[in-house]
């Protein structure tokens, strides 16, 4: 089979259910920014030495898989049986940030980017999740997305921001 199928020349591609769209609708520039986020973290993770880190990474960017099929999926198509946002993430996320709070200094003022190359990264993805999530928004204001998606997001973002002043400390 060929990468190419020539569907998309004319500037429009299909969901998940075969609804064909603008590349520049809402629900594709939310799940665009999402791999793009993923592509972020997959430089982060190349980075990371502690093994438990770039394990907890990779399980981020598969759950993001699952966000983007979710967010593939028109809210009047049939969203496949194997793709559902699993929920336990908000407060394993929680536990993360939870724990590396303990090992860093209280914030006594801004943090300026570029203490080291991989809390640089880690910032990088941060401003991405960020753009991802008003994306998400703006779809939500459209039409309903799944509410914990968006606190999941939220979440990875003071994950990351938490996760960066910790790599800057090490």
């Amino acid at each position: 089979m060929s990468i190419y199928t020539k569907t998309g020349d004319m500037g429009e591609t299909s969901l998940i259910g075969g609804v064909r769209v603008s590349k520049a609708d809402l629900r594709l520039n939310a799940y665009g920014s999402i791999d793009e986020f993923n592509s972020f973290l997959g430089l982060l993770r190349s980075k990371l030495k502690d093994a438990d880190e770039k394990q907890f990474i990779e399980k981020i960017q598969k759950s993001l898989f699952t966000i983007g099929a979710i967010l593939a999926t028109p809210s009047n198509a049939k969203q496949p049986n194997n793709i559902e946002f699993d929920d336990s993430l908000i407060d394993l996320t929680e536990k993360q940030i939870d724990r590396l709070q303990k090992k860093i200094p209280p914030i006594s003022e801004f943090i300026v980017y570029g203490y080291n190359e991989i809390s640089s990264v880690c910032h990088i993805c941060r401003a991405v999740l960020r753009r991802a999530e008003r994306e998400i928004v703006a779809l939500n204001q459209k039409e309903q997305v799944n509410k914990n998606i968006l606190i999941y997001i939220n979440r990875l973002s003071d994950f990351l921001f938490t996760f960066a002043r910790h790599l800057a400390n090490e």
